[in-house]
């Protein structure tokens, strides 16, 4: 499975450089919460619009309107049926090309078994990682868990393939009901009022893990 299939599989997007990932998660003290996954190509508008009318990009099928609205009703129906998601929602705005999938949950858990369940039904591809968090509430922690570098997988990609993800960003952002007492990783900026955190970077740099996402987190 080649690298461009470490995201969700919307080949439409990827056919452009220029675009930004944003997952958010908001945590209870219950440890339940809500998740929302954005991909947004809206700084590309006018190129993938033009590329939308073409058959072929780089020897890359071009998907129809057709087929990424069938491939985002799919990944929802599997998040609706995964135990403890609920309240799933999908909104695809053709204009901006923005992409947006978003749930509600009763631990965070449940969000790895919903991307499980998206490799299983090849709708993401074999080597996303998918355990990606974690919490222990008597502990009074929550970790986002390592994940494992692309770095040779990116370096067998082709000139054009590379240049997919030139200018990509991603940025993470969690925010809890609980205070945070203390982190691993400084990369994430901590807010003022310690119950929010920010990741951000070039989707490159974590590919290549020059930034790591991985953080422990204990609360107060």
């Amino acid at each position: 499975m080649k690298l461009k299939y470490i995201l969700l599989l919307i080949p439409l997007l990827m056919l452009t450089s220029c675009f930004d990932i944003l997952d958010k998660i908001n945590i209870k003290a219950d440890g339940s919460g809500d998740y929302t996954l954005i991909l947004n190509a809206s700084k590309s508008k006018t190129r993938i619009a033009s590329m939308s009318k073409m058959e072929t990009v780089n020897g890359k099928k071009v998907p129809k309107r057709s087929e990424i609205e069938a491939k985002i009703n799919q990944a929802a129906q599997i998040f609706k049926t995964t135990p403890g998601i609920s309240n799933v929602k999908t909104s695809l705005d053709f204009d901006s090309y923005i992409i947006k999938l978003s749930c509600s949950f009763k631990k965070i858990e449940n969000i790895n078994a919903g991307l499980e369940q998206l490799k299983t039904k090849n709708i993401i591809g074999k080597m996303v990682p998918t355990n990606m968090y974690s919490q222990n509430l008597q502990k009074k922690t929550f970790t986002r868990n390592k994940v494992n570098t692309f770095k040779e997988d990116y370096n067998k990609l082709g000139t054009a393939d590379k240049e997919v993800f030139a200018t990509a960003k991603y940025v993470s952002v969690m925010q809890f009901e609980n205070t945070v007492k203390s982190q691993t990783n400084s990369a994430y900026q901590l807010s003022p009022n310690k119950k929010a955190m920010k990741l951000e970077g070039n989707v490159l740099d974590f590919i290549l893990q020059k930034k790591q996402l991985q953080n422990n987190i204990i609360f107060q």
